[in-house]
């Protein structure tokens, strides 16, 4: 069947720690999630492929998703060409998701940026009827939203409230303990993020959340406009 909502990221535990909560909020509506990572992983300082694949099915069970798939990208060589936006495509076609999130297109992590632009043109590609050599019938998403949780400096376009969602997200991170809760700390000259990352990602959930009136949220972009038909019921306060 068809998924509602797919959410593409570029590495393992990016899905879940930018948006895993309006992942587990859309399921528990009834929806048909999925998650497509991007790359292993494995040219991360801790962890390995293998660890990573694990950790990433097991978060997938906490989240409650109905697909997790992995297209086996190379990691921190993750270009935006016509093989890897074909490899898209054809998942995209196979999937037909209604919706998908992407990261937001600007970051510290070449990877990320360049999984926005990949996953947006495979997407696009995926539509083309007459384009050769690409396996499934065309399709094409019907909205694209960008999570923008890494980045405080981005004014979203809405948040949502996982104040509900949020511990069950938070045990689906934990999932992740090669990254975030090592057994011994790999001795490394160049800092790593990952130590605080965690706790950021927790920080910016609750600011988010204030924003909204709300503990916890995940804020996400969109490049249209956003249609409302009833005014006098919008949520959150002015006053």
């Amino acid at each position: 069947m068809p998924l509602d909502l797919l959410a593409i990221a570029a590495h393992p535990d990016d899905v879940e720690l930018s948006c895993g909560g309006t992942l587990i909020k859309m399921k528990k509506r009834g929806y048909r999630i999925g998650i497509l990572d991007l790359t292993r992983g494995e040219a991360g300082t801790r962890g390995s492929a293998a660890i990573r694949l694990r950790e990433a099915q097991a978060a997938a069970r906490v989240l409650g998703v109905d697909y997790r798939g992995n297209l086996g990208l190379p990691d921190a060589r993750l270009d935006v060409n016509e093989t890897n936006k074909r490899a898209v495509a054809e998942k995209i076609r196979e999937l037909e998701p209604h919706a998908v999130i992407l990261p937001y297109w600007e970051g510290r992590h070449p990877d990320h940026y360049n999984a926005a632009r990949l996953a947006y043109e495979g997407c696009f590609l995926a539509g083309l009827k007459r384009l050769r050599g690409l396996r499934g019938q065309p399709f094409r998403p019907s909205k694209v939203l960008y999570a923008t949780l890494y980045d405080a400096n981005v004014r979203p376009t809405f948040v949502v409230d996982i104040s509900a969602e949020y511990e069950q997200r938070r045990q689906a991170i934990l999932c992740y303990a090669s990254q975030f809760r090592p057994k011994t700390r790999t001795q490394t000259r160049v800092p790593l993020p990952l130590d605080q990352l965690e706790t950021r990602m927790e920080l910016l959930a609750r600011y988010f959340g204030q924003m909204i009136g709300v503990p916890y949220g995940e804020p996400f972009l969109v490049k249209e406009m956003i249609q409302v038909d009833d005014v006098v019921r919008m949520s959150v306060r002015s006053f």
